[in-house]
């Protein structure tokens, strides 16, 4: 499909979206994965791609329209991550949150590790320099899934007081489950479903 043919299929918030991205590569990457999007969930619902109505939920904080996108009557959930030349994507039944980073400089890590809860950061500080960078990112793309999948975004309190670690595993967060996704080397990338893993 040409960029053509899939900036046609998005709605105008897609499109102005689409079009504020400065760096060309950003924008072909944005527009490709939302109508990419708009075709898996115009197949699952037996609709044109085109026609599928995309909007946003009330935001869990404050009520506002601002909450994570969601499917028109909801008979599907979604979310998307991408940036660099990748992207993920993930479709569940229950509330989903994806989210996809490229393993971030030492001193990007370090200077971003203050927002984490405190005991990832004494995780982090526990491991060799040199594992840090990888440990960050496993940490904040698990973040940002469970974040999204809520609807609480990265706004607030909320990366600092809930602990997912920065381990090999995820921490257990009840009613959740977190599962870190395979990606090429450099990249960390985590989703999060409501409910445990194999709920209908």
């Amino acid at each position: 499909m040409s960029y053509e043919d899939d900036a046609a299929l998005l709605d105008a918030r897609e499109r102005r979206r689409a079009a504020a991205l400065r760096r060309p590569a950003d924008r072909a990457l944005y527009v490709a994965v939302h109508a990419e999007l708009r075709r898996v969930l115009g197949g699952l619902l037996g609709m044109a791609p085109g026609a599928v109505e995309l909007v946003r939920l009330e935001c869990p904080g404050c009520g506002g329209p601002h909450g994570r996108p969601a499917v028109a009557g909801g008979a599907v959930h979604f979310s998307l991550a991408h940036g660099d030349g990748l992207a993920l994507l993930g479709l569940a039944s229950a509330p989903v949150g994806v989210d996809v980073e490229r393993v971030p400089a030492a001193q990007v890590a370090a200077d971003a590790s203050g927002a984490l809860h405190p005991a990832e950061r004494t995780e982090l500080a526990r491991l060799p320099e040199h594992s840090r960078p990888a440990a960050f990112a496993r940490c904040w793309t698990r973040k940002e899934a469970y974040l999204k999948a809520t609807g609480e975004g990265l706004s607030g309190t909320a990366l600092h007081d809930r602990h997912l670690s920065c381990g090999p595993c995820p921490a257990p967060v009840p009613g959740w489950t977190l599962t870190d996704v395979p990606v090429p080397g450099g990249w960390a990338a985590a989703c999060a479903v409501r409910g445990p893993v194999g709920a209908p």
